[in-house]
């Protein structure tokens, strides 16, 4: 934590009561109510957007509660409204028609675009000073957003509250967690947190940067040399770390996504099977060239730019976010512009960027807080060996149980579907899936495990 200058206490008295100010500074929705959509001023000057999406299979007084899902997007900065919405789990697709994979049929969903600065949420003036800088300070304009939204939501206080994130999103979902269980025990947050997912999640960033250069080596994408170059960054970032000099590792990091892309022929870092087209390769290493920030560049070509790749309709995600939908929220302000990914909220959280956060995952198991793991099997940026082995760190008591523990696999009828799927293993309140055949974006790659799996770790009553 970065030291303060003011006493402890009265920085938490100040935490508690603007989370207990803040409230839904307007909303709307469908005549219908099976949607819902608003903004909460989470700090003031700071507000942040959200969509709630009601279940058409919702079951009512059944013997297990309808849960509620809370999609965490990564980034950092990018839009969960956006892209977890209409590229992966939402109810319609880019081209705004029913997606058959949608998680509604198993949840309410609820969208988020966070933090503030993010896709439709923002900062009055544009003052980046009011944007979050850590992972806690993210987590606790989360949580007054939850606050303002359950307390005035009978039925979100009913139904059982799963987060669920992928890629950064996971070090929000985790820290998230614990400000919404601090918050619960404190009476400002009348929820039921149940359950937290973390997909292809950055709680690791040494164990990740660690497993690229073998990983790249024995899918033959580096040679010997290519090798040799990844392993001396990478050990390099490890010294940061360990030093705790974060903004260098970032620049390390950088220069290691740098390395990989030179000796691989541009690899897609969200699935190693694939690589840039020979055009954006092309512009790649030109950018490489010029010594660009990776950090940067990956604004058009990394996270935001592989689910880009994705859209059908003309003109992407941001031409639909910008006309069709920003009509029928009808709440955005006119002079704000939904991006891919913003800038100022990755630099504004440049320096949590490389820092872990196991220790908040063995906080959420020693709290009894059923978490789930999962990955895809072809994602480079947040490998699966890189997830396997930061879980190992884990100090929580059942760790050699849950590692000894039998996988089972999964399996899809699905047409064009055959072979096993997906594993999964479980001990106590730990859940790990690895999803076969997916890269960093597990709904989009391979939906029907996935759906399975929310299924599954959400008690779903839905047949």
């Amino acid at each position: 934590m970065a030291p303060t200058t003011r006493p402890l206490v009265v920085l938490l008295c100040v935490v508690f009561l603007l989370a207990m100010a803040a409230a839904p500074s307007h909303g709307a929705g469908t005549p219908d109510g099976s949607e819902e959509w608003g903004y909460v001023e989470v700090r003031p000057k700071a507000h942040m957007f959200w969509w709630l999406y009601r279940s058409p299979q919702r079951v009512e007084n059944g013997s297990t509660p309808w849960p509620t899902v809370l999609w965490l997007q990564g980034g950092p900065g990018a839009s969960g409204v956006g892209y977890g919405n209409f590229m992966e789990i939402g109810p319609l697709d880019d081209e705004l028609k029913p997606r058959p994979t949608t998680w509604l049929s198993k949840a309410d969903l609820l969208f988020v675009d966070n933090p503030v600065g993010t896709g439709f949420s923002f900062v009055e003036g544009g003052d980046t000073t009011l944007m979050a800088r850590t992972d806690a300070e993210a987590a606790r304009d989360l949580t007054a957003l939850l606050c303002a939204l359950y307390r005035g939501n009978a039925r979100l206080r009913t139904s059982p509250l799963y987060i669920v994130a992928e890629s950064y999103g996971g070090k929000f979902a985790v820290t998230t967690a614990l400000a919404a269980l601090k918050a619960i025990q404190q009476g400002r947050l009348q929820a039921n947190l149940a359950g937290v997912a973390l997909g292809d999640s950055w709680i690791s960033p040494i164990d990740f940067v660690m497993s690229w250069g073998p990983l790249l080596y024995q899918v033959s994408r580096i040679d010997e040399d290519g090798l040799r170059q990844c392993n001396a960054v990478a050990d390099r970032i490890k010294e940061q770390l360990h030093n705790k000099q974060y903004a260098e590792a970032e620049a390390s990091w950088s220069d290691l996504e740098s390395v990989v892309l030179s000796n691989s022929n541009s690899i897609d870092f969200y699935n190693f099977l694939r690589d840039d087209s020979s055009a954006t390769a092309t512009a790649t290493t030109a950018a490489l060239q010029r010594g660009r920030s990776l950090a940067s560049f990956r604004t058009k070509h990394g996270y935001s730019g592989y689910l880009s790749s994705k859209a059908v309709r003309q003109g992407g995600v941001s031409d639909l976010m910008n006309t069709v939908i920003k009509d029928k929220l009808g709440i955005i302000p006119k002079n704000l512009t939904w991006g891919e990914q913003s800038d100022h909220v990755f630099e504004a959280m440049a320096g949590d960027f490389m820092k872990p956060r196991i220790h908040e995952v063995d906080q959420l198991l020693e709290l009894g807080v059923n978490v789930t793991i999962y990955n895809g099997q072809v994602d480079l940026i947040c490998a699966t060996k890189g997830t396997m082995d930061w879980v190992q760190k884990l100090k929580w008591d059942g760790l050699n149980n849950f590692t000894s523990s039998p996988r089972t696999p999964i399996y899809c009828n699905e047409e064009g579907q055959t072979g096993t799927q997906a594993f999964v293993k479980s001990y106590k309140n730990l859940k790990f899936y690895w999803i076969l055949g997916a890269g960093h974006m597990v709904p989009i790659d391979n939906p029907c495990p996935a759906l399975k799996m929310l299924a599954d770790i959400t008690r779903s009553p839905a047949q």
